[in-house]
């Protein structure tokens, strides 16, 4: 089960809908305009469209079985006492005194350049369930950073 905010469910039912309306009839007649041009056993272009589709059918399905086990979270009933999934952490990294905010969400809706880091990620997990004013010690590939949580928020 993945835990996630309404926003992101909808941009996975989004794009399950566009991979099943746009791409799959697109895929069907790559198929069919390689089938036209003669022999199948050895024509590359239609043996690639194949697999085309069969990638395509599998990121489908991957996106139906995230969606079946997603389970939306309702943001209004969020805490802001501790860390946990759906938090905008606002931090500063005690090294370099750097300040930093990330959202924890999902691992489906991770985006850096969107400061939304998935809950699987090393800074998530050492930060889930500290409270504001809490230094932890997070082991990154890196090595060791030491953050101060300053801030709680519903992201």
């Amino acid at each position: 089960m993945a835990y996630m905010s309404q926003e992101g469910y909808d941009k996975l039912v989004a794009e399950l809908k566009h991979l099943e309306s746009v791409e799959r009839p697109k895929a069907s007649a790559a198929i069919a305009e390689a089938r036209e041009k003669g022999d199948l056993s050895e024509n590359s272009e239609y043996d690639a469209a194949k697999e085309a589709q069969a990638h395509l059918e599998d990121k489908i399905n991957r996106l139906k079985v995230t969606i079946a086990e997603a389970k939306v979270v309702d943001t209004s009933r969020l805490s802001t006492d501790a860390v946990q999934i759906l938090s905008k952490v606002e931090m500063t990294n005690l090294t370099n005194k750097a300040k930093m905010t990330y959202t924890i969400v999902s691992e489906s809706e991770a985006n850096l350049r969107e400061g939304k880091i998935s809950i699987k990620t090393p800074i998530a997990q050492g930060l889930l369930n500290h409270k504001v004013g809490d230094e932890v010690e997070v082991k990154i590939p890196r090595g060791t950073i030491k953050l101060r949580i300053d801030k709680i928020t519903v992201g």
